[in-house]
C-alpha cells in the first residue's frame, strides 16, 4: 500500500472515530472548513514551481547544527520536504515513507533534509519517534517556507480547537506566537539551484509517494556535471 492509501485509510478512520484518537463528531467540520478556506484561498499557486530557483537557506539542526542548503547542493541534488509537525500523524506518515527510500535517493547522489517551524526538542523526538537518518530542521517563524511561498495562518477558529480541543498550542510546541504553518510540500532540487520537481497541497491530509519524484531524480542524475 502506497502512502496515499494509507493516509486515506487514516483519514477515514480518524472521521469515524476510530482508535486511537476516538475524535468527537463536531471536531470536523471547523477542520473541514479551514482546510476548504485555504484551498479556496489560491494560496498554493504563489509556491515555488519547477523550473523556478530555489531560495537558499541555512537552518539549525536539532543539535544546534548549522546546515547549508548551499553546501548540501554542492554534493549533489536536494530533496526537501516541509511538515506541520511531530503532533500531525499525516506528517509523521509522510516523513515514515521518506526514511523508507531513502537509500534509493542517496544511491542517486541525493540529500534529504525535512523542514518544520517546530523547537529543537520536538525535532528531536519527530526524528526518535520515527526512527529518521535525515535531519530535521528548525524554521523559526516559517521564513523560509515563506520564500518558497509555503507560509500561512491558522484562522482564529482553529487556532482555539488546536489549543483548546486538542491541547495543542503550537505558540508552544513552535516557540512563535504568530500561528503560522508551512503548506507540507516537496521539492528537489538540481545542483544549479534550479527546482526539478515541486508539489505542494494545501490539504494536509494528501501527501506524494516519495517515489513519484526518482524520475527527475534519476534525470538529475544523467545530467552531465
Amino acid at each position: 500500500m502506497g502512502l496515499r492509501e494509507k493516509l486515506a485509510e487514516f483519514k477515514a478512520n480518524f472521521e469515524a472515530g476510530g482508535p486511537p484518537y476516538n475524535a468527537p463528531n463536531w471536531i470536523h467540520e471547523p477542520m473541514h472548513r479551514a482546510t476548504d478556506e485555504l484551498i479556496a484561498s489560491g494560496a498554493a499557486a504563489g509556491a515555488r514551481k519547477a523550473g523556478e530557483s530555489a531560495p537558499s537557506f541555512v537552518l539549525n539542526d536539532p543539535e544546534g547544527h548549522a546546515v547549508s542548503s548551499d553546501e548540501l547542493l554542492a554534493k549533489g541534488p536536494l530533496i526537501v520536504t516541509f511538515y506541520r509537525g511531530v503532533w500531525c500523524p499525516y506528517c509523521n506518515m509522510d516523513l515514515q515513507a521518506l526514511q523508507a527510500v531513502l537509500p534509493t535517493f542517496q544511491g542517486l547522489g541525493a540529500n534529504l533534509v525535512a523542514i518544520s517551524p517546530q523547537t529543537a526538542p520536538n525535532s528531536r523526538r519527530s526524528m526518535r519517534e520515527n526512527k529518521l537518518s535525515f535531519p530535521i530542521l528548525s524554521d523559526t517563524h516559517n521564513d523560509v517556507a515563506d520564500s518558497f511561498g509555503l507560509r500561512f495562518t491558522l484562522p482564529d477558529y482553529l487556532q482555539d480547537l488546536y489549543r483548546d480541543a486538542f491541547k495543542n498550542d503550537l505558540s508552544v510546541v513552535n516557540g512563535d506566537a504568530s500561528w503560522t504553518l508551512p503548506m507540507p510540500a516537496r521539492f528537489l532540487i538540481g545542483q544549479d539551484g534550479v527546482i526539478a520537481y515541486a508539489e505542494v497541497n494545501p490539504d494536509y491530509t494528501v501527501r506524494p509517494d516519495p517515489e513519484e519524484l526518482l524520475p527527475a531524480l534519476r534525470s538529475l542524475a544523467k545530467a552531465p556535471a
